[in-house]
C-alpha cells in the first residue's frame, strides 16, 4: 500500500532519526574528533592527529582489552542462549508453576545491574562471601574465584548469564509458541519423536530467534560496566577489564580524554564488525 504523499513516511520516521542523530551519531562524531587529539580536562586540547590509535595498537593494551571482552562476552551469549532455550522449553506449558517459573526467572532481567553485582559479591567474594563461609564451615579453602585471574571473567560471564537469561527465554518461549502446531504433528505422524522433532522441526524454525537473541546479547554483554566496577574493578591484575572499564579508566582515572575517545571509537568498530559477522552466518546458513 502507496503511503498517500511521498514525504509521510519519512515524517513519521523524523523523531527516530532525531533522537538518533542527538544521542548516537552526533556523541560518536564528537568521540572521533577528540581521539585526534590529546587533553586532560584542564589544559587546551593538542591536535596529535592518529597517535592515540598509535599508542593504544603499540602498547598491546587494546588487545589485550579486546581479548578480555570477547572470552567474557562469548561465554555469556552462549551460556545465556543455551540456558535461555532450556528455561523455555521446559516452561512452555500452561499451569500456574510454569507461569511463576516464568515470572521468577525472568526478574533477574529486571533487576538493576548494580543490585546483581551486588547480590554476586556478597556470595562471591573471597573474605566475607556466603561460598566462602560454607566452604570454610565444611574443612575447605575460601572460594576465591574474583581474586584468581584464571576465573575471575568466567566468574563474571556466570552472573551476566544470570542476569539476561529470563531475556533469552521470553524471546525463545516467543518463537516456540509461533511454530505452527500442525508441522510437529506432521512430524509425530511421521513417527519423530521429542528428540527428532526439536533436531528437525524446532530448532530450524528458531534460526532467526536464535540470530537475534545472540545479536542483542552480544551487544549487551560487550557494553557490561556496572559489574566490573563494583566486583572487580577489572582486577586481579587487569584480568576483567572489558572495554567499557577500560574506557572508563582512560577519562577518570587517567584523565586521557583522546585515548578514550579512540577506544570508544575503536569499541564500536569492533561491536559493528562482530553484529556484521554474526548476521552474515545466519543468512548464509538460511541460504544453504
Amino acid at each position: 500500500m502507496r503511503p498517500r504523499r511521498p514525504l509521510d513516511p519519512y515524517w513519521m520516521l523524523a523523531p527516530t532519526f532525531a533522537v538518533l542523530l542527538l544521542f548516537f551519531y552526533y556523541p560518536l562524531a564528537r568521540a572521533f574528533v577528540h581521539s585526534l587529539y590529546e587533553w586532560d580536562l584542564l589544559t587546551p586540547p593538542r591536535y596529535v592527529g592518529l597517535e592515540n590509535y598509535r599508542v593504544l595498537f603499540a602498547s598491546g593494551e587494546l588487545l589485550e582489552v579486546f581479548a578480555t571482552t570477547l572470552a567474557v562476552s562469548l561465554t555469556a551469549v552462549i551460556g545465556a542462549t543455551a540456558l535461555g532455550l532450556g528455561l523455555a522449553l521446559a516452561v512452555n506449558r500452561p499451569g500456574k508453576l510454569a507461569a511463576f517459573v516464568r515470572t521468577s526467572v525472568f526478574s533477574a532481567y529486571v533487576v538493576s545491574w548494580v543490585s546483581v553485582a551486588l547480590l554476586w559479591l556478597w556470595m562471591l567474594d573471597a573474605d566475607a562471601g556466603v561460598a566462602s563461609a560454607l566452604l570454610r564451615a565444611v574443612g575447605f579453602d575460601r572460594a576465591g574465584v574474583l581474586a584468581d585471574p584464571a576465573t575471575a571473567p568466567y566468574a563474571l560471564a556466570l552472573v551476566i548469564v544470570w542476569k539476561i537469561a529470563g531475556y533469552s527465554m521470553v524471546l525463545f518461549l516467543s518463537g516456540l509458541q509461533s511454530v505452527p502446531p500442525s508441522v510437529l504433528e506432521a512430524a509425530a505422524l511421521d513417527g519423530a519423536g521429542s528428540i527428532a522433532k526439536f533436531r528437525h522441526v524446532v530448532w530450524p524454525l528458531l534460526a532467526p530467534t536464535t540470530a537475534f537473541v545472540g545479536t542483542t546479547s552480544l551487544i549487551l554483554t560487550f557494553q557490561a560496566f556496572d559489574v566490573v566496577r563494583i566486583m572487580t574493578q577489572g582486577g586481579p591484575v587487569r584480568s576483567t577489564t572489558v572495554f567499557v572499564y577500560s574506557i572508563y579508566e582512560q577519562v577518570f582515572m587517567s584523565l586521557r580524554v583522546g585515548r578514550a575517545s579512540a577506544e570508544v571509537v575503536v569499541f564500536f568498530g569492533v561491536l559493528l564488525a562482530l553484529t556484521a559477522l554474526q548476521l552474515w552466518a545466519y543468512r548464509r546458513r538460511e541460504a544453504v
